[in-house]
């Protein structure tokens, strides 16, 4: 006869699987940032492993509402440290409630959910931006949203419309394409020639890198041929310059999740990319993803000069 504990431990293991590429996409479209979204993900199994299988009877709402909370507290901790791009004209009185989204602007705003509409949604506040996503994108109910953002059903509602509004309101982005380009072509030309006052120019004074698992352990594998060693997190314009500067010679721009970022390919496949957050004319934030699962995702093509 089996333990039923390990039963148990079975059964939520191969359920966290199961929703784990639900769980990814809900914490990246959460948070903009896929490093982070696999934080995320790790931190809902770690959970779920001190979870009693028995008080867990719908596994994949459980595991989605953990990932919902984390993300909602990491939001919350990007405005308090200044991060987010954030508009307090999101929490100004709207008009009365305009009503759920119809199934033609889900769809529409669901095949949006590109780098563009990433940006809007870092206008938003981070209930706001909750309320949204798991509702106009994954089609969860506002009762089941409104414990998470620590509201009445009605009240998440009305996040929802605010931030359904905004998003809406705003004009495509599809022109900010030759800027972007312009602005990888810099950032890379100034790192292969080591052009530290250039790649200074390039960055946004407080610009944030961030490496995903896969990359810090090339990077630390290949210090003796030239590459920079790349930690979870780098802040600032003056440290990202420096471990960028004299490098990226076999790096080449690329849509990176459908926006200009860069990669760098061996035999024509991606092995790493540089997903690039651009805000004017200047990077600021930059991630790298060498996670096989998540290039796949990201869907890396290489463009040509």
């Amino acid at each position: 006869m089996h333990d039923p504990d390990i039963r148990d431990q079975a059964w939520l293991a191969a359920e966290f699987e199961r929703n784990r590429g639900h769980l990814h996409a809900v914490a990246y479209r959460m948070l903009g940032s896929m490093c982070e979204a696999d934080d995320v993900v790790q931190d809902a199994w770690l959970r779920l492993g001190r979870a009693d299988a028995g008080d867990i009877g719908n596994p994949g709402g459980w595991l989605t509402t953990v990932v919902a909370r984390v993300c909602l507290d990491q939001l919350r901790a990007r405005k308090q440290r200044g991060e987010e791009f954030y508009d307090p004209d999101a929490h100004a009185q709207t008009p009365a409630d305009d009503g759920d989204a119809t199934p033609e602007r889900e769809a529409m705003l669901a095949d949006a959910m590109g780098p563009a509409l990433l940006v809007l949604l870092d206008t938003l506040a981070p209930a706001e931006r909750l309320a949204f996503v798991l509702h106009d994108l994954f089609g969860m109910s506002f009762d089941e949203i409104a414990p998470i953002v620590d509201r009445t059903p009605v009240a998440a509602r009305q996040l929802a419309s605010r931030a359904r509004r905004r998003v809406q309101g705003a004009p495509p982005a599809e022109s900010d394409v030759p800027r972007q380009r312009r602005v990888v072509d810099a950032f890379l030309s100034a790192s292969r020639n080591g052009d530290f006052a250039a790649l200074l120019a390039v960055l946004d004074p407080d610009v944030v890198l961030r490496a995903d698992v896969v990359a810090q352990m090339a990077s630390v594998g290949k210090q003796a041929q030239g590459a920079p060693e790349l930690a979870n997190l780098i802040r600032g314009a003056d440290a990202v310059a420096r471990t960028f500067s004299g490098r990226a010679h076999a790096v080449r721009p690329a849509l990176v999740a459908g926006a200009v970022g860069a990669a760098y390919a061996q035999d024509g496949i991606p092995r790493a990319a540089f997903a690039m957050r651009i805000a004017g004319d200047r990077i600021v934030a930059i991630e790298v993803i060498s996670d096989p699962r998540s290039l796949a995702e990201m869907g890396v093509v290489i463009l040509e000069h």
